[in-house]
């Protein structure tokens, strides 16, 4: 089996395309091969003078699977499924062109998109993290965000949060880090603290690549700022059990509504008490689409 992934180099497109990858090397029983081609390889006058040959040049091998993520590799996506029809065009998040004129979409809940025989819905966007079975309990991991389009950074709120993080689970051992959102003075007021002699800080500068996914498979729980919608799922997807710290909204919206529904859904807690945050298993969702394009493949005769 051989996907070709068309990138526009972003790194969470990028992100969502491996997982589906890694995904579907557990689940067949064939060998999976993976190519990716940028957007650049493949201009749009290129490709469509490659329809006429029914060859790109580019294209190692003819794909079993055409991944695309971001609205700059969908048309791409969709020409390159004419010069190889047998190949099945997936692609992620909800697109701009009719969903019937791919193979299938593989689209976040909150999008609003019904699953049908094209579509594939998720609960949030698919990622390469898998659940190691190394988590350490008593072990937390707090990650905040910062201010974005939606939420607004609320430094109040959030030192008040993390006491009582601290203060309701003094049997644990505290682990903090910040993303590049996160504001610069905020570790200063963070640590002028009487509290944060319980927290080990790793600011995001200090931290090398992977760094986060890794304390995810050794954390018990993690507390995430509701900002950070992704790190949510991705802390769900390591098996941990997941907190949300609430900062200020600036709108309501489907991502702020997700977080909403994975509130009320008890599948993330607003609770600063690991004792009280759910424990959620199997939340495996590239997995679970993976699963969904085999079995559709084997149905289908590829």
């Amino acid at each position: 089996m051989h996907i070709v992934y068309v990138s526009d180099g972003k790194a969470g497109h990028r992100s969502q395309a491996l997982g589906l990858y890694q995904a579907m090397c557990r689940q067949s029983a064939a060998e999976v091969t993976f190519e990716e081609i940028s957007v650049e390889q493949l201009s749009i006058f290129s490709v469509l003078l490659a329809l006429l040959k029914r060859n790109t040049g580019v294209v190692a091998k003819p794909p079993d699977y055409l991944f695309g993520v971001g609205s700059h590799t969908q048309l791409r996506v969709l020409l390159l499924g004419k010069i190889y029809p047998n190949a099945e065009t997936v692609i992620m998040m909800k697109p701009n062109f009719p969903l019937t004129w791919f193979n299938c979409a593989v689209i976040p809940e909150h999008d609003g998109v019904e699953a049908s025989a094209h579509v594939i819905s998720t609960k949030g966007a698919l990622n390469p993290i898998v659940d190691e079975q190394r988590h350490q309990k008593n072990r937390v991991l707090i990650a905040l965000g910062g201010s974005s389009k939606r939420h607004q950074w609320n430094a109040d709120k959030v030192l008040t949060a993390i006491k009582e993080i601290v203060r309701l689970n003094p049997q644990a051992e505290m682990i903090l880090t910040t993303s590049r959102r996160t504001p610069k003075e905020f570790l200063a007021a963070l640590k002028a603290e009487n509290f944060v002699s319980h927290i080990r800080i790793f600011p995001v500068e200090q931290t090398p690549q992977g760094w986060i996914f890794e304390q995810m498979q050794q954390a018990e729980a993690v507390w995430v700022t509701e900002d950070s919608v992704s790190m949510v799922y991705e802390a769900l997807t390591a098996g941990c059990r997941v907190g949300v710290i609430l900062i200020d909204r600036l709108k309501q919206d489907r991502i702020t509504q997700s977080i909403d529904a994975l509130l009320q859904q008890q599948t993330v807690s607003a609770s600063s008490d690991l004792n009280q945050l759910p424990s959620i298993h199997n939340f495996q969702e590239a997995d679970r689409v993976a699963q969904k394009l085999c079995t559709r493949s084997l149905s289908s005769g590829n």
